[in-house]
This record gives C-alpha cells, sequence and structure tokens, in this order.
C-alpha cells in the first residue's frame, strides 16, 4: 500500500468519525428518539416484521442488547409483538402507528438537514457521494459479513 493511500485511508477514518459524531448530535436535536431505536424501526420498516434472531443477525448484536432495546420500544408505544406472518413459532416485532410516525418525523428531519447542509452542492455531486457512499456502506457489510470474522 502506497504512502498516498494510507494517508487518504487515514482520511477517511477520520472523516468517518466526524461523520458518527454529527449524526449522533441531530438524534439529540431531533425529537429525541433514541439512534438505536430509530435503526432498529427503520431496520423493521424496510424489512418487514423481524424476529428478534433476525434482529441479532442484522445488527450484528446480542440477544439480550436487542431484548432491551425492542423493551424500550415497546413500553414506548413504538413496536409491537406479533405472530410470524408466514407461520414459524416465532414472535415478530412490527411498528405500531405510533412507530411508523416517529419514524417517518425523525426521517423527515433528518432529510430536511441533509438538504440544508448540501445545499450548495450541485446535482451531480450529491449523486456522486449518494453513490460512493452506498458502495462503501456495502463494503463494510460485506466484509462483516465475510472477512471480518
Amino acid at each position: 500500500m502506497t504512502k498516498r493511500r494510507i494517508a487518504k485511508i487515514e482520511e477517511i477514518e477520520h472523516q468517518q468519525m466526524l461523520l458518527g459524531r454529527y449524526t449522533v448530535a441531530q438524534f439529540k436535536n431531533g425529537d429525541k428518539l433514541d439512534r438505536s431505536v430509530y435503526l432498529l424501526l427503520s431496520r423493521i420498516h424496510a424489512q418487514g416484521p423481524m424476529s428478534i434472531a433476525e434482529l441479532s443477525q442484522a445488527f450484528h448484536r446480542d440477544v439480550s442488547t436487542l431484548q432491551r432495546q425492542t423493551t424500550v420500544a415497546i413500553h414506548d408505544g413504538l413496536l409491537e409483538r406479533t405472530i410470524d406472518p408466514t407461520g414459524s413459532i416465532a414472535r415478530k416485532f412490527i411498528l405500531t402507528p405510533l412507530g411508523e410516525a416517529r419514524l417517518k418525523d425523525v426521517r423527515d428531519h433528518a432529510v430536511k438537514s441533509l438538504e440544508n447542509v448540501m445545499e450548495e452542492w450541485s446535482d451531480e455531486d450529491v449523486t456522486t457521494f449518494a453513490e460512493l457512499l452506498h458502495r462503501f456502506n456495502a463494503s463494510i457489510q460485506d466484509y462483516r459479513e465475510t472477512k471480518a470474522n
């Protein structure tokens, strides 16, 4: 690996750290929805009903952590347990109408914030950034699933 490539990867690491910090701040300034609950709601919204085991696999988290997070979300009225629509004995989590509404509100707030931040960016720059960020996240997921263990 060249020195230039190492320096650029170090810069990416630094920018990723800043992005994580700014993203966490967004959740503190939004509608007070905990980041871990937001991630749960987002995944279930995108994928459909999920069991605790499926959530554990999707998030690479232990079941006890997800039990705590889902319990909070249920207590707050954002998730509910339901019978698996495929007939499995496992109970699945689904979003409640309140969960759907809160997820939409937080997501709308995040999108509006990003629109404001990138207001001066060209459409081409926004498209390129979205494509590269998608590729970066896909590479991270692929690495976690195939090479990290």
